[in-house]
């Protein structure tokens, strides 16, 4: 049962990262305003994060009662997910406050942020959480591509049936 948990929470939470950042975002910035583009892809980025940080901490406890459990499998997960807790502690929580401030400071003086004083300095910190973005866009698909095909106890059962099935036959 860990083993689904473990599938579950993996693409849930690839599935709401690739959605988020690469489906509806880019359609909020063609629909609307910028300003209003960028609070809502605010929210749904600040919502992303934690559910990153829940499904990583998540993930991760499993992997290590897989592991105990004899998955080997599990063993090399545990090393992309904490690269995709990492890229999400770094990309929403270290470097999005940061570009809130700004955000906010630039609506105070009247205007937006892409044309304000830290237009520059807001869109290095954007590229940066985009390159963090991008990096745990990856490694969530290769964690979903390197997902064991089937348990340990379902691997043996069905060795178990084709050594019957050959003794039978």
């Amino acid at each position: 049962m860990p083993h689904r948990f473990f599938r579950l929470l993996t693409v849930v939470w690839l599935g709401s990262l690739l959605t988020i950042g690469y489906a509806v975002a880019p359609v909020l910035f063609t629909s609307l305003d910028r300003i209003s583009a960028g609070a809502v892809a605010a929210q749904l980025f600040r919502i992303q994060g934690f559910v990153g940080v829940v499904c990583g901490i998540l993930l991760l406890g499993l992997a290590n009662v897989l592991v105990r459990r004899g998955s080997e499998a599990y063993r090399r997960l545990r090393w992309l997910i904490a690269g995709m807790l990492v890229c999400v502690l770094l990309g929403y929580f270290a470097l999005q406050p940061f570009m809130n401030a700004m955000r906010e400071a630039a609506l105070e003086a009247g205007t937006d942020v892409g044309h304000s004083v830290y237009a520059a300095r807001f869109g290095i910190l954007h590229g940066v959480s985009s390159v963090f973005y991008l990096i745990e866009s990856l490694l969530g698909v290769a964690l979903v591509w390197k997902l064991p095909a089937s348990t340990g106890a379902a691997t043996t059962e069905q060795g178990a049936r084709d050594a019957a099935g050959k003794v039978a036959g």
